[in-house]
Parts: C-alpha cells; structure tokens; sequence
C-alpha cells in the first residue's frame, strides 16, 4: 500500500513531514497514515507536470492509447484488491465497490479509442478567400480534484481524457479517500505513463493546495467534482488567470413515478438510483415524486425492499449498505431525518440513527414530507428517500424543477410521449427514463444550474482537455 506521495514519477515524502490518518468508517479505527503534502509539494507538481508537459503532448496519439489501455487491463486484473481498499477508506459495500471498479476501469478503455480521434475540422470560407483549418491541441497542465464517494471512477473519468488529450496531470484526491488515488497512481506508472505526466498530491489543506496551483500561470485546466459550495470558490480563484475549467458540482435528483408506470420497475430503479454507494452519489435519486394514485403503494414496497437491505462493514462480502463515509455525514443526514420528522414526515422505515461504532445510518423511507423541508432542499448523501405526492404532470414538472440544482432526473411512466415531454421538460443535464442508471463512460455527464459546467465521458470528455486553433490558410 503506497502511502506517499506521487511526484515526477517518485514516491516522496511531504516536503514538510507532515502526515494524516485515514479512517474505516465502519470502526472510526485508523487504517493508514498518508503524506500531508502542503503548498511546497504542490509547485514541485506543477513543476513534474510543466517538465513533462511537451513530451508528452508529442507522443503520438496511439502510444497514449496503448498506455491506457494497459491501465484498463491492470485495472481489471487487480478489480478484487481495489474494490477491498476502496470498502476500506470508504465503507461502501464491497458489491458497490466492485461495481465502481469496473465502472472506473471503463473510462481507461473507453479513452484508449478516444485518444486517436482528436480530429480536426478543414473547411472553405463563404467568402471563398482561404481555408479554415481547426486542430485540436492539449489544454495543457491540469489540476483534477475528486471526492471521495467514488475514489476510483470520479479519478479515471478524469485521467483518462487528460491524458488521452496529451495533457499532464497533478490529482489531488479527497483526503477521506487518498489510498484509492495512489494505487491508481502505480497502476498508471506500471502501464507506461512517463515520469511527471501523473501526479498525485494527498492533503489535508485541500483549500491551499489547489489556490497555490491555480495561483501558478502553467496550470491552464482545473476539474473539480465535488460540492456546489466548494465549486464557486474555485470557479472565482480560476478567474484570476482565466483557467479553463470543468466543474461536476451538487445534485438534488427528482425520481418522478406516474401512475401509468409499471411499478416492478420502478421499485427496482429506485432502489438502484437511491441505493447504489448507500446514497453517496451525486446522481443518487434526492426526491421523490409519485403520483398520488400509487403513491401509498410504491412507499410500502419501496419500504419493503429498502429495509430488508443487510447493512454492516462494507469488508463484508454479505454488506448490502455500508456506514457513511465519515461522522459529519452521518450527523448531516441523520439532522435532514429529524428536520423531517419534527415537521410531521412519518418513517415507514428507518429513520433513527443506531448506537455503537461506525458511521452508519439505516435505510430510510419518509412519507408526507412538508413541501418546505429542507431534505427536499439539501443533498442528502445517504440512504433516505424522502417522498411527495403530486396530481398532474405539470406539477410534477414544477417539483421537479423547484431547486438550483439539475444534474439528474428520473422519469417512469408507461406513456413514451409523456416520457419524452417530461424528460425534455425538466431541467437537468442528464435523464434517466424508465432507467435508474444513467451513468456510462460513453455519455456525456454533467448538469445545468448549479450542478456544473462541461462534460465529462463520451467524446465531449475528450474535447474538455483541447483547445481549438483555427488557422487561416491558403493552398
């Protein structure tokens, strides 16, 4: 288990000594200690991703292929051991954790065949005076910044274009999660990536690591995924040398069920869309809103199949729902619970955190939710599933749309022409109709509002880490 840091292509320790530790959620017990890595650690990056920089962008694009490749192909030989560190740090139940393996290892693959077709665009003015000539170049050095609730993808989603793109990379991985980020950093070392290409700072003062980077005129591409809060801090500090960025930022998802739908279905897409990650997911269903027809009937069979779940270490092969991260979620999501219940919600199931160690919270169903509370408001990041009734489309329409948010939604309903005029009716990025999955290393993923901007996946991942230069030429 690697547990310094990544830098020009060494494991170093933190310029200043420093270490952290790194907890199991499921005991509140120390796993690791990792390097602290501080501002000093964070210019030696940018200096390894700066130096690296020009070679690599020269490599040709099918070398980067092969090399990511490889990584998808590490990737997938050592899923078991991944998933088991990533149920460490994280706590999230190794069936989800193997699941964010292979969801992970996909970005790898999918941007191996990316990485040869950065085409570029020859085309004849109107006029007819010259050719327009527009080629795709490396953005160039980028700061990518994860979360911790999918150590493994959220890194990959992000690596994996840059590099495809021909860019250099210093990662800084949420300090919850930085075991994750590191075994990935060897991974990519092993399957050819050149020395400074990638870089991986863990640390505790997150805030002044990424500002001296951003600070640095060599940086030119920040992703950030994380809150929205966090993001418009970023997003202004980025202004300051007009750094181009991507940013995945907070969700409040809608899960719509209409009378018409068929309920089998829409029970199994809610518990994937709820309870995949336990609820630690952007994309994880925040609201539901059932047409009051079978309003009582989805809350029960939803109840039904949620409290059934086996909740335990996410080490635990029977785990079906892990403990939350760390004690401040837990504590987050348990005072939305009581904020609900206080205000006249009724917990079908759930809805009292448990006594002993761990930061664990159980499976939780709410009815008759106040139209003002703030779990309808707030990102919960846990395993509640709060739910109000509507009576017509439009209402369910405007519900679904009553917040600053708009990553994901999900519609069910047995009618496709309703299907399509509510999906195109909502405002998100992404929708899932009749599905509780959306995500996929071939799509583009992002939001609107205040859930982001830019894409990533799919070739617009891609073109998140090129520039475009048009010259104007005559032959």
């Amino acid at each position: 288990m690697e547990t310094e840091l990544f830098i020009g292509g060494k494991w170093v320790p933190a310029s200043a000594g420093s270490r952290f530790d790194v907890l199991d959620p499921a005991t509140g017990d120390t796993v690791a200690s990792v390097a602290d890595g501080g501002e000093v650690d964070a210019i030696a990056a940018v200096d390894a991703a700066a130096a690296a920089g020009a070679a690599w962008a020269a490599t040709p694009p099918r070398v980067r292929s092969e090399v990511l490749r490889k990584a998808f192909e590490l990737m997938t030989e050592r899923a078991g051991d991944l998933a088991k560190l990533i149920s460490l740090e994280n706590g999230k139940a190794l069936v989800d954790a193997k699941g964010e393996v292979t969801y992970a290892a996909e970005f790898f693959r999918w941007f191996a065949e990316e990485a040869v077709r950065g085409e570029g665009i020859v085309a004849t003015a109107p006029s007819g005076a010259n050719r327009i000539l527009v080629v795709r170049q490396p953005v160039g050095v980028c700061v990518l910044v994860t979360p911790w609730n999918f150590p493994a993808a959220m890194a990959t989603r992000k690596i994996g274009p840059a590099l495809a793109a021909g860019c250099t990379v210093i990662l800084k991985p949420a300090s919850d999660t930085p075991l994750t980020a590191l075994a990935m950093a060897a991974i990519l070392a092993e399957a050819g990536v050149p020395e400074g290409v990638v870089n991986v700072l863990p640390s505790r003062s997150s805030g002044k690591v990424v500002s001296a980077m951003l600070r640095d005129q060599r940086v030119r591409k920040l992703s950030f995924t994380g809150s929205t809060e966090v993001g418009r801090i970023l997003l202004a500090q980025a202004a300051d040398n007009v750094v181009n960025t991507s940013m995945e930022l907070g969700g409040n998802a809608p899960f719509v069920v209409f009378a018409d739908a068929d309920l089998d279905a829409a029970i199994e897409g809610a518990m994937i869309a709820k309870m995949r990650n336990g609820g630690e997911a952007c994309t994880a269903a925040n609201r539901f809103y059932v047409e009051s027809p079978v309003a009582e009937e989805f809350a029960r069979r939803l109840a039904q199949r949620m409290s059934g779940l086996v909740v335990g270490p996410g080490t635990d092969e029977k785990t079906q729902v892990g403990p939350l991260v760390n004690e401040d979620t837990v504590a987050k999501v348990d005072g939305l619970v009581r904020s609900a219940l206080d205000s006249g919600a009724e917990a079908v199931t759930g809805g009292s955190r448990p006594e002993g160690p761990g930061f664990y919270y159980p499976p939780t169903v709410l009815t008759g939710v106040a139209a003002d509370s703030p779990i309808l408001r707030e990102e919960i990041f846990g395993p509640v599933a709060p739910i109000v009734t509507f009576n017509s489309e439009d209402e369910a329409v405007r519900l679904a749309n009553d917040t600053e948010y708009g990553l994901v939604a999900y519609v069910y309903t047995g009618d496709l022409a309703r299907g399509m005029r509510v999906s195109e009716a909502i405002e998100a990025g992404m929708v899932g109709l009749n599905r509780g999955l959306v995500s996929d290393p071939a799509a583009p993923f992002g939001g609107v509002k205040q859930s982001g901007i830019g894409r990533e996946g799919g070739h617009d991942g891609l073109l998140e880490y090129l520039e475009s230069k048009y010259i104007a030429v005559n032959w």
